[in-house]
């Protein structure tokens, strides 16, 4: 039984991922629990079972079930992603666009008094506030108008309520009653997160658990709201797929 993820078997999963190869993805898998990878690897599974690669179809399946058990937000999402790559639904009708997840994320959770930003809907890059409030650059120009619905998809700061319930939500799946009594200590009053990270300091196992749990919802929550504005995250890679009225393009 695959008991948990270890830095190596996590950096093999990334490294398939960045390097576009679907048999490493598929073997990576196989170094960790599915079901705390499903967000971070999802696209790429979607990928490389639209391409009918071997052993693709059996994984696809193994993450549905693991999303329609877990729920998080966004995982639904991810599910008719799935689906459709699988021949088993329609694809849904939301327009790609190449944005990482978890940069979106940092836009989303900041402090609404200093975060949010837009999202260049023609790369995918997503552009901090900040960096408009420096002023113009050389790029500008190129840019056109920050304002343009057609060019840039607006990025609102959410704040860290989100966040906060992830920490709630984690200390749920703690079986360690002692240090699961730490953290609903740590949770109180002012400065809950700090203390929170400082409590799992010291036990590495669990620190690690709570920022694969942590990035996971973070990137589901990313997810449903793309979805919401009409958009989901694609991979360049694995293989093409006609998406109802748009143009064909990634998975």
């Amino acid at each position: 039984m695959v008991e948990g993820w270890g830095e190596d078997g996590l950096r093999a999963l990334r490294g398939a991922l960045h390097a576009q190869d679907g048999v490493a993805l598929l073997a990576a898998l196989r170094r960790g629990p599915v079901r705390e990878v499903l967000q971070l690897a999802g696209d790429g599974v979607a990928g490389v079972a639209a391409q009918g690669l071997p052993g693709a179809a059996e994984t696809a399946a193994l993450f549905l079930r693991a999303l329609q058990e877990r729920g998080f937000r966004g995982d639904e999402e991810l599910a008719d992603r799935l689906r459709a790559a699988t021949g088993d639904a329609e694809i849904p009708l939301l327009r790609p666009l190449a944005v990482d997840l978890e940069m979106l994320a940092m836009l989303l959770e900041g402090d609404p008094t200093e975060s949010g930003g837009r999202i260049d809907l023609s790369t995918g890059e997503c552009r901090p506030a900040c960096t408009d409030e420096l002023g113009p650059g050389p790029e500008d120009e190129e840019d056109g108008d920050p304002d343009d619905p057609e060019r840039w998809l607006y990025a609102p700061a959410l704040g860290s309520r989100a966040g906060y319930r992830d920490m709630e939500l984690f200390i749920e799946e703690v079986a360690d009653a002692a240090l699961a009594d730490r953290l609903r200590i740590a949770l109180g009053g002012r400065g809950a997160f700090r203390r929170f990270k400082d409590v799992l300091a010291g036990d590495e196992r669990s620190w690690s658990r709570y920022q694969r749990f942590r990035d996971e919802r973070q990137r589901g929550r990313s997810r449903a709201w793309l979805a919401e504005e009409g958009y989901r995250p694609h991979i360049t890679f694995f293989v093409e797929l006609s998406s109802g009225p748009y143009p064909s393009g990634p998975v």
